[in-house]
């Protein structure tokens, strides 16, 4: 009886005190999406810019339910750099490429050994897939003994490539599982989708298009290959890989890196004319249209609370849009700030950015901090409670504290670095802009070399606070904000990270470096 008794009143203790025994529920991992545009500018959407003329609904309403960053950045103003950094952690400079971007034929620039968000995702149990442009490089099978026997560029001889057999050294090798992808730009030959590693078909026929703006360079061309229907067959495999991973027990990774806006500017029939404006606009219009599937696909699986959904672009929208008709028309591409694709300016590398997520993120909110794409990797990590080693990630700093509205008062970052197409640096502390360089960097004037530049100053100092147009040059004014911000980008270069950590060394580089000079000065 009294053993009865004993064992009726632990019972009840344990009733009362439930917690005494058990242990915290394991809280279940995100999935994560993370959709890259192409060449879509910071002000083609209204949440950044109310004056834009662009209709938007889906992504209007991902705004709502998730929050935007107003000074979000690339680290670069041209796609294969900006790519490089999403997925690294690390500024695309302390890559082997020191300006321009890749090719379809390039080798692969990121080395198999370097950490990046698929494989650190990978590392913790998630499903990784990659849907879309990949621009990063591939390493082909080649007829011959070298790369360099085939050609560059447009002079490229493709009957060299072996498409029968693997390509190296692509997604699969760094981490993510599967992957469908489009070697480079939409307008970049070669024109054929890699699976896994695997060409889907081999090119039968050469294809080229030179209308004003659905123009693509010359090149082979796959025969499952119709350009018109690649942004719909991209987003289309990856709703299907949604609603596939739903079903599964581990949380999934996916990144979807578009084709579009970007040239060859291509809307489908249905939505040709629709936006009153350019085609580009146009093509705008669809991919919202898309975007709003998606959203419609991760509530349709039941998964929309517990997925963390990225929206950005890769840089600024491109002349190549009619980005001074649309001007004209009353639209801007850059909203109020100064040049577009290619710039040092804040049009080349200032994008829209929405993060949603519901069960942490508050629905329509709002953050003026300045980050950057390069901070995917470090969020992903805290996200995952993945310890970030030295030599990795070794620019990126996590957004999570900024996604739970926590304040920053000692600032989110030191200070952040920009880069144009021809790999001009610039970096931004504060309200301060320093431009080591006298022009654009890029495609808007003054152009480097361009006659214009001779007796411009050698750097360019701006205060975005009262100034975001980049129109007056306080350089001459402010020499100790110069040398202060110089001075940080030096050794930035030098210890080969901006986070805190040891030390590390920036990629090897055959040629001379010459956008450093100012490191040189006395």
């Amino acid at each position: 009886m009294k053993n009865l008794s004993l064992l009726i009143f632990l019972f009840g203790i344990g009733l009362l005190f439930p917690s005494c025994s058990s242990k915290p529920k394991e809280e279940k991992k995100p999935n994560i999406i993370f959709i890259l545009a192409d060449d879509m500018g910071y002000g083609d959407l209204k949440a950044f810019n109310p004056g834009s003329k662009i209709r938007t609904p889906h992504l209007d309403q991902l705004v709502k339910e998730g929050m935007i960053f107003t000074d979000a950045h690339t680290t670069s103003a041209v796609c294969t750099p900006s790519r490089y950094a999403l997925l690294t952690g690390r500024y695309n400079w302390r890559s082997s490429l020191k300006k321009g971007v890749l090719t379809g034929e390039s080798m692969a620039l990121i080395p198999k050994e370097r950490t990046t968000v698929a494989s650190l995702l990978k590392s913790k149990g998630y499903q990784t897939a990659f849907v879309g442009k990949w621009h990063l490089g591939l390493d082909w099978a080649l007829k011959v003994d070298s790369i360099s026997q085939i050609g560059a560029g447009e002079s490229v001889n493709y009957d060299l490539v072996d498409f029968s057999k693997p390509v190296q050294n692509g997604p699969n090798t760094l981490g993510f599982e599967y992957s469908y992808a489009l070697p480079a730009s939409l307008d970049m030959a070669p024109y054929v989708y890699v699976e896994n590693g695997k060409v889907t078909q081999e090119p039968d026929r050469v294809t080229i298009d030179e209308g004003e703006y659905s123009w693509w360079r010359k090149g082979p061309t796959s025969p499952d290959f119709i350009h018109e229907e690649v942004t719909p067959n991209f987003f289309t495999r990856a709703i299907q890989y949604i609603e596939n991973q739903s079903k599964e027990e581990e949380p999934f990774f996916l990144y979807l890196a578009l084709p579009s806006p970007h040239t060859p500017i291509l809307p489908s029939e249905a939505w040709q004319g629709k936006s009153g404006l350019l085609p580009y606009a146009d093509f705008v219009l669809m991919i919202d249209d898309y975007i709003g599937q998606v959203n419609q696909a991760l509530k349709a699986a039941g998964i929309e609370e517990n997925t963390l959904v990225i929206f950005s672009s890769d840089n600024g929208c491109a002349p190549a849009a009619g980005f001074n008709k649309l001007v004209e028309m009353g639209h801007y591409p850059s909203a109020h700030f100064r040049g577009h694709k290619a710039d040092i300016y804040e049009g080349g590398h200032r994008v829209p950015f929405i993060a949603k997520w519901p069960s942490k993120i508050k629905a329509g909110s709002s953050r003026n901090e300045t980050i950057s794409l390069i901070d995917f990797f470090a969020t992903v990590a805290e996200i995952v409670d993945y310890s970030i080693s030295d030599h990795e990630g070794e620019d990126s700093y996590s957004l999570l504290p900024l996604f739970n509205s926590e304040n920053q008062p000692n600032g989110f970052r030191e200070a952040t670095v920009f880069h144009s197409v021809d790999g001009s640096f610039a970096i931004r502390k504060g309200d301060w802009k320093l431009i080591l360089a006298k022009g654009s960097g890029g495609w808007s004037f003054p152009r480097p070399g361009d006659p214009a530049e001779a007796d411009l100053p050698e750097v360019q100092l701006y205060n975005l606070a009262i100034d975001p147009g980049e129109a007056k040059n306080l350089e001459a004014e402010e020499k100790e904000k110069v040398l202060e911000l110089k001075q940080t980008l030096i050794r930035y270069i030098q210890e080969g990270r901006s986070t805190p950590g040891i030390p590390q060394s920036n990629d090897s580089f055959e040629g001379e470096w010459k956008q450093v000079w100012f490191m040189n000065e006395e």
